[in-house]
């Protein structure tokens, strides 16, 4: 069975986010809302805590979200424990993944973004849209842009465009 395509057909969109708050539990729900789009078919969207995904999980995918908050300029410490477990069993195995990420940023959110890059440029994983940045203070405009991401990733995966 090809990568990313689960036992009954269904191609996996892996969501690995870190939300420890109210904000950024809604924004991980907003992408989930637009993954499991009643328009989209044929994908079977899974969100885990980086804390509960493992390597398994990564080379089951088809696809994947990365979501985390910007923690003094970087990642989540949440996200840097998943990618620490998961980078070199996944090294070999994943290349060229499909991925967007998505973070919460207090202040610009380019620290974050440079080291989240960094790591999926050693694992290969091909960046599919350029990263959603919610910067700044709250605004309820961030879950349309959150939902609007796991949609366009789900029907980008179903189209099988990656």
């Amino acid at each position: 069975m090809p990568a990313g395509v689960q036992a009954h057909g269904m191609k996996r969109l892996l969501i690995v986010a870190h939300a420890p708050s109210p904000n950024t539990k809604r924004m991980l729900d907003a992408v989930m809302r637009g993954a499991t789009s009643e328009d989209i078919s044929g994908v079977d969207a899974l969100a885990l805590s980086p804390f509960d995904t493992g390597p398994d999980d990564v080379k089951a995918a088809g696809a994947l979200i990365l979501g985390t908050t910007e923690n003094l300029g970087y990642m989540s410490g949440a996200l840097k424990d998943f990618f620490d477990r998961c980078y070199y069993p996944c090294l070999e195995e994943t290349q060229g993944l499909a991925y967007a990420l998505y973070i919460r940023a207090g202040q610009d959110g380019t620290g974050t973004r440079r080291a989240v890059e960094s790591i999926t440029t050693g694992l290969r994983w091909r960046a599919v849209q350029e990263p959603l940045i919610c910067r700044g203070q709250w605004n309820d405009t961030f879950l349309e842009q959150c939902e609007e991401l796991g949609q366009a990733m789900a029907a980008g995966l179903e189209a099988g465009i990656f």
